[in-house]
């Protein structure tokens, strides 16, 4: 129970903080904590390849493509006005979380959950899915690939294009 309470504390304590800053950079970093807590939960539930799968995708390939797009598209701090309603945006923002909060609470205390008990899950080991996968599903893996690297590269030749972007003169 420690540890689930660590590891829900490390990925609610770097959303939360992710949330509250303003620098881009820095927001990114702090959601890549955030995924990889969640990996961490999956690790503490025994999900081992889910928590691997979350790695890979959101660690690793999700978090590279936030942090390039940042980084190609961001504008300067002196272009980016800064208005007097960001105290009426927090406010709305902690009330709609509480009103989330509050509803999803309600939910689930007055769901009913099984007591019965219900056959097991059948033991599938990490290897049997990563064949299946690769397998059964290798062309639409491949394809994700290529959509996500050329998304990248549209991404680098859209900002790269507009000298205005930069802050260069043509």
């Amino acid at each position: 129970m420690i540890a689930f309470a660590a590891i829900a504390l490390f990925t609610l304590a770097t959303a939360a903080v992710a949330v509250s800053l303003r620098n881009l950079i820095h927001t990114a970093l702090l959601l890549v904590a955030s995924w990889a807590g969640i990996a961490g939960f999956y690790l503490w539930a025994g999900a081992e390849f889910v928590a691997f799968a979350q790695v890979l995708v959101y660690v690793g390939a999700i978090s590279m493509v936030v942090l390039f797009a940042v980084l190609l598209t961001r504008k300067s701090r002196t272009d980016v006005p800064t208005t007097s309603s960001d105290q009426r945006r927090a406010v709305a923002a902690i009330v709609v979380g509480l009103a989330v909060f509050g509803i999803l609470a309600t939910t689930i205390s007055r769901a009913s959950f099984a007591t019965t008990i219900s056959p097991p899950a059948p033991a599938v080991t990490v290897r049997q899915l990563g064949t299946q996968m690769m397998d059964s599903h290798a062309a639409a893996v491949l394809i994700i690939g290529v959509m996500l690297t050329v998304s990248l590269l549209g991404a680098v030749v859209l900002a790269a294009s507009d000298p205005k972007n930069r802050g260069e003169r043509p």
